[in-house]
């Protein structure tokens, strides 16, 4: 009897997918994924055991119509644990997971506990399966030559260690399986496959790069001026550091120096000398993907369509219960990224979340990090609660999966094991020796690029005594810690007959954000016309504004580091005359989360040794340290991979291996308040994407040109638009709520060409504090 892995209902059986194929296609695939980090037998081994469930009766009568739900990857797991013994759980984990995520041994879910899935009783229960003996068995590798990642490190960080590796090994199956069966579901409706069909490869876009900045130097000769000549030489360092060996590295250079075409030019250059397959920037926030891809996409003009962002237009949607094996074949080719492109723009949300993930959609795209170049722009933002997690896996990804690691930063955070004198730095730091500086003698470049005069905080009484010192300055940018003051105090600033005012934040979406920059870009390049933009800190990282003045309000140094690249930043004023304001309003409560980085700014801004120069390195560094070596003592939970490796909670023993991956999920959140992405069909390219969106199969394809048009809201707000049908979503019945709009009707009432998408009921305003 054949046996089937996927049903079609309009067509013979004899079309239907067949499930040796199925199993033989993905092990192959996921043994090709996983082979960047020496684990294609672990790989192969998992594709082969993946579906055997459905070499039972009862699944094959669920594919006829007639059983609802039959679980169909407890028995891929059973046998891999009897099978491979200790290796063999590690297996189990992701065999019985690829459909509902990585699950805990023990402990309560959901998913269900991996332990009560492999109980003798639960399996008994199981449908038989037969025939699977003669067709694929052979295939299973007769043992998992290469050894547990644990033993590579001499049982340090046991817990962590192993955790990552099945992740990784989850991702290479999770996306085998989908590609699998998306191919599968194209082809049988006539449609062409199109994923990782590019116009060129890493050398190519290399080619481009040089031919771009090889203009680009020469017009920036021709201009003169100091800080042209420190970015070709930092330009020129990081082209020479590229012949490295890979692993970490450090890019190093103050804000204006042109460290973001610098890191892509070394990350192009490591690249195609030593093999990676991608390069992959991580930024802070989802508002400035546009501006990082769009020097991307500026440099690199002839291949745009090698460059995708992640942030991204689709919700993320669980599989439902009791949804068809061809339902989840569709839902399989429309959800997510798998990170399959030249180069992938994204955030740190999105990659570290992923990395310390349990579901299938965040983890899928996971193995495509190994053997990369992966950048980290400004790689102080990571919060201080997670910095140790975050640490260990870059160094993990650097030691283990064939991984260079850039930490770009105006302001290098000390997350190093030693301080420069010797001396003990942050508790499990990534070791001096081991990450090598890109940028040339970092010190000399921040004393030839000082170009603002920072004063010391002020306190104000409220909006009005800002609007005061803000009426002083034709030209001025103000930059604020939430959309909600950003859009009074732009009200306000009008109902004080201000000229020249301007809004931005992240209620625009991204086309509309360029379009507003644009226009204050040449304003600022007519002397005489006013121009006061009220901003939220979108502004403050790849944007490239030139104000003669800039006020701040209070944040942790690198913020205002941050806010001091978009004063004087073509060096074209005296550095005294180019003031930097941070300031404090009584009126205004802080964020409880921002209070340290605000308190150790205050120190440093105030103390006389720094106060002259509060951006130097030594500046920097004492800033830091107090934060990561006072502040930082480590964590109570499985987040922390000194903890973890002397955890019972992580035990490692012949009965098992117990890795706690759904509580680490929920555990592991760098933004404390859930967001979802709204598309705001702002011009007639989004409206035609929409109604594309209800017509093609590609959604896939849609769904990344429609990424610069969302707005992220808070699942509060999100829910109250939905409920008053102010957001919908298209095409229900075969995308589910995947993708959700701004309708005809929330558009007229809610998005303004002022400040974007306004929702102003009271009870989100809490949970908008949060949002930049």
């Amino acid at each position: 009897m054949t046996t089937y892995a996927h049903s079609l209902s309009d067509a013979p059986k004899q079309n239907w997918h067949q499930l040796s194929k199925h199993l033989t296609d993905v092990a192959d695939l996921a043994a090709k994924h996983a082979k960047k980090f020496d684990a294609a037998n672990w790989a192969q081994a998992a594709g082969i055991l993946h579906d055997l469930g459905k070499y039972s009766r009862a699944f094959q009568e669920k594919l006829e119509g007639q059983i609802r739900h039959v679980d169909h990857s407890t028995i891929g797991a059973k046998i891999a644990v009897d099978r491979y013994q200790l290796k063999g759980w590690l297996l189990a984990y992701i065999l019985a997971g690829h459909h509902a995520g990585l699950a805990n041994l023990t402990e309560a879910g959901p998913p269900r506990p991996l332990a009560q899935r492999l109980e003798p009783r639960y399996v008994a229960g199981l449908p038989n399966i037969n025939g699977w003996q003669n067709e694929v068995e052979g295939l299973l590798p007769p043992y998992l030559h290469e050894p547990l990642p644990l033993s590579a490190v001499s049982g340090k960080h046991i817990g962590f260690v192993s955790a990552l590796f099945t992740r990784m090994l989850f991702s290479a199956l999770v996306d085998a399986d989908r590609l699998d069966t998306e191919v599968f579901v194209l082809k049988s409706k006539g449609v062409k496959q199109l994923r990782g069909q590019w116009s060129t490869d890493i050398d190519g876009l290399k080619c481009q790069l040089n031919h771009y900045l090889d203009a680009l130097l020469e017009r920036a000769r021709a201009k003169g001026g100091n800080v042209n000549a420190a970015r070709a030489e930092i330009l020129e360092n990081a082209r020479k550091m590229a012949a490295e060996r890979p692993g970490l590295f450090s890019l190093t250079v103050p804000t204006g120096g042109g460290k973001t075409l610098a890191s892509l030019a070394f990350a192009l250059d490591h690249a195609v000398q030593y093999g990676h397959d991608r390069i992959i920037y991580v930024i802070p926030f989802t508002s400035i993907i546009e501006q990082t891809a769009g020097v991307f996409r500026t440099a690199l003009a002839s291949h745009k369509d090698c460059i995708i962002e992640h942030h991204s237009a689709v919700r993320e949607i669980d599989a439902k219960w009791g949804e068809s094996e061809k339902q989840r074949g569709e839902r399989a080719q429309l959800a997510t990224e798998n990170w399959d492109a030249p180069i992938v723009v994204t955030t740190a949300v999105q990659f570290f979340e992923s990395l310390f993930a349990n579901r299938t959609s965040p983890c899928r795209k996971l193995h495509n990090i190994a053997n990369s170049v992966v950048i980290l722009d400004e790689v102080q933002t990571l919060p201080l609660d997670l910095l140790r997690p975050c640490v260990a896996v870059l160094d993990e990804l650097a030691r283990g999966y064939r991984s260079s690691i850039v930490l770009c930063t105006a302001t290098q955070p000390a997350i190093l094991a030693t301080r420069p004198d010797g001396s003990p730095g942050f508790e499990q730091g990534l070791q001096r020796e081991k990450v090598r500086e890109i940028a040339p003698h970092p010190k000399r470049l921040y004393e030839r690029l000082a170009r603002v005069n920072i004063r010391r905080p002020i306190k104000l009484a409220d909006d009005d005594e800002l609007i005061s010192h803000l009426r002083q300055h034709e030209r001025v940018l103000c930059i604020v810690g939430t959309r909600r003051h950003a859009r009074e105090m732009f009200a306000k600033m009008r109902d004080a007959n201000l000229d020249g005012v301007y809004h931005l934040s992240a209620s625009l979406c991204a086309v509309h954000r360029s379009q507003k920059l644009d226009e204050i870009k040449q304003l600022l390049k007519t002397d005489e016309v006013p121009c006061r933009l009220m901003a939220t800190t979108v502004i403050e990282a790849g944007v490239d504004v030139d104000f003669p003045a800039v006020y701040r309000t209070m944040a942790g140094l690198d913020s205002i580091a941050q806010a001091a690249g978009r004063c004087n930043r073509e060096g074209r004023s005296p550095r005294e005359d180019s003031v930097v304001q941070p300031f404090e309003m009584a009126d205004r409560s802080t964020i409880p989360e921002l209070r340290k980085y605000e308190d150790g700014a205050r120190r440093i801004l105030e103390n006389p040794v720094h106060a002259a120069d509060p951006l130097s390195l030594e500046a920097i560094e004492a800033y830091f340290g107090k934060l990561y070596w006072k502040e930082v003592t480590g964590r109570e939970d499985g987040l922390d991979p000194h903890k973890i490796a002397h955890s019972e909670t992580y035990a490692v023993n012949r009965n098992g291996i117990s890795i706690p991956f759904a509580d680490i999920a929920r555990q592991f959140r760098m933004i404390k308040s859930d967001m979802e992405p709204v598309i705001i069909p702002f011009d007639d390219r989004a409206r035609d994407a929409l109604a594309e969106l209800e017509q093609t199969e590609h959604v896939r394809d849609v769904a990344r040109r429609l990424q610069p048009y969302t707005v992220n809201v808070p699942r509060t707000a999100f829910a109250a638009l939905r409920q008053a049908a102010r957001i919908e979503p298209v095409d229900e019945r075969r995308l589910d709520e995947q993708f959700m709009r701004l309708s005809d009707e929330g558009y007229e009432n809610l998005y303004d060409d002022d400040i974007g998408f306004d929702w102003s009921d009271a009870s989100y305003r809490e949970v908008e504090n949060l949002i930049f």
